[in-house]
């Protein structure tokens, strides 16, 4: 990626841009003056940009204009007129278990896309990361965080659940107790402490965000794409697999590398 790459932009709609300069792809939530509440017509305009990625974008930079990453979301869902256009939660709460169970199901796309193996994903997060705004950066890959970034799970405290995909690499990420105590108090954890227990990558102070970022994106981009694809995927199904099982896959892989370097892949 150099400075003379010509910069598409792809998707700019419901709060979400997507724009692409050649491997590196950028979604960017674009409604800083409500600190990038969430909706359901943002959610699918987030599912639209993982499904509109080109072919060649190797990373995926998520990142919020303003002051905010994403201040989680816009509470006017709990009104009794909803969004214009949208189903009100509460209307939804007297359906159908099945008709509940589907627009989770497609909410939750939205924060599905980000792990897929053939990327990597990196969140910029600054400011406040709160409920779903916290949950879709644990969405991502990888994080880098503001000195001044708040994660917190409020969940909780509404008399809800984490329910956007964010349970399962938060404990991953910290473990079982830690990320029941974040759950259940809904408290900040700052960045000191993201860092320390494995929720940020990297700290740096708010002005060096994007530069950072950008390093970083740069050195995945060194590696030849195929072994990134490969390790990612190693990594991933880690968590699954019994020791000898993970053995058998790091085989696999290695073989299957092998093979593509000496020009004898299927």
């Amino acid at each position: 990626m150099t400075s003379l790459d010509p910069v598409l932009e792809v998707l700019d709609k419901d709060g979400v841009r997507l724009t692409v300069e050649d491997a590196v792809a950028t979604v960017t939530l674009t409604n800083p003056a409500k600190r990038n509440a969430q909706s359901p017509a943002l959610w699918r305009a987030l599912t639209e940009a993982g499904r509109l990625l080109p072919g060649n974008v190797r990373v995926v930079v998520l990142r919020g204009e303003g002051k905010s990453f994403s201040a989680g979301l816009d509470r006017q869902a709990f009104t009794p007129e909803g969004f214009d256009g949208e189903p009100s939660f509460l209307d939804l709460a007297r359906g159908s278990d099945a008709g509940l169970d589907a627009v989770i199901t497609e909410y939750q796309e939205a924060f599905t896309w980000w792990r897929r193996n053939d990327i990597v994903s990196i969140a910029a997060v600054q400011g406040h990361a709160i409920g779903a705004g916290f949950q879709l950066a644990l969405a991502c890959d990888l994080r880098v965080v503001a000195q001044d970034v708040q994660f917190a799970m409020r969940e909780t405290g509404l008399g809800l659940v984490p329910d956007l995909t964010g349970t399962h690499p938060l404990v991953a990420a910290v473990g079982y107790a830690r990320a029941l105590e974040i759950c259940a108090t809904g408290r900040f954890v700052h960045a000191d402490e993201a860092e320390r227990i494995g929720l940020a990558n990297l700290v740096v102070a708010a002005g060096d965000l994007d530069g950072a970022v950008r390093d970083l994106a740069g050195a995945l981009l060194a590696a030849p794409r195929d072994a990134v694809i490969e390790t990612k995927a190693l990594l991933r199904g880690a968590q699954e697999r019994t020791y000898e099982e993970q053995r058998t896959a790091e085989r696999a892989a290695q073989a299957r590398r092998l093979r593509d370097l000496a020009g004898l892949a299927d």
